[in-house]
Parts: structure tokens; sequence; C-alpha cells
């Protein structure tokens, strides 16, 4: 079953960032990667925020424009954490090449990333919003 853009976007992203051995020594072995974090999760993680998605014209008209927000939640006691994943997280996802179910992926950036403190004081996030073109196979 060729699955809707949106989910085979994410699930590729998801794989590829659980694939990546740089992220184990923050994020674990297997890395905490969520869609939806756990109820009391263990620190640093990364999670799937907001996601939006419009058509693009591509080269048949059903081409589909992606913004994905991406979030890491530090505990560790500063922004060097957060920002050190943001790092990697960058390194690893910008214009990456993967292979999405039933959907050719054209184009996929960074654009987008922020640290700074939540209002308690305990957790530092990092932000980061990708950009991706993808089209059906034909």
């Amino acid at each position: 079953m060729t699955l809707d853009p949106e989910r085979a976007l994410v699930g590729a992203v998801f794989a590829h960032l659980r694939a990546d051995a740089s992220l184990t020594d923050l994020l674990g072995s297997p890395p905490r990667i969520y869609d939806e974090p756990p109820p009391d999760p263990v620190h640093p993680f990364l999670t799937l925020g907001r996601s939006q998605a419009k058509p693009w014209g591509g080269v048949q008209g059903e081409g589909i424009e992606h913004a994905l927000t991406l979030t890491v939640v530090s505990r560790f006691g500063g922004a060097e954490e957060a920002r050190a994943l943001s790092a990697l997280v960058r390194a690893s996802i910008d214009d990456a090449t993967l292979s999405l179910d039933g959907h050719r992926l054209v184009s996929l950036r960074i654009t987008f990333a922020d640290v700074f403190r939540a209002a308690d004081w305990r957790s530092t996030y990092a932000v980061l919003r990708l950009r991706a073109v993808t089209e059906p196979l034909s």
C-alpha cells in the first residue's frame, strides 16, 4: 500500500534520523525519537511537532510542499546539549536523499533553527523547521 505523501515523508525522516549513529550518543540506542513522547520521557529526545502540507505545482501539478517541525527537548542544564543535537540533526537531514513509499523527494532543507529556554527554566528546546517537496511516482 502506498502511503500518503505526508506519512511517507515523516516515516522516511524518522527512519533516517533513527539510523544516524551520530545521534545515538545523545539520544540513546535506540534513539529517543518520537511522534508522541511517552508520559515521562528520558531526556533529551526529539519529537515531531507541527506539520503542514500544501499543493506545489511540480511537473504534473501533483507535488506537495511540506513544512515539518522537529523539536529537541533537553534538560541538560543549559543550551549546550540542545545546540549539539540541533547541529547533528541539521547535518544529518539537510539535503538528505530519502526513499519515500510511493513518492519522490524533490528537495529537503532545514529552513529555520532556534534554541531557547522554556519558561520554567528546566528545559531547553531546539526547534528545526524542514521544508520538503514531494511528487508522486508515476
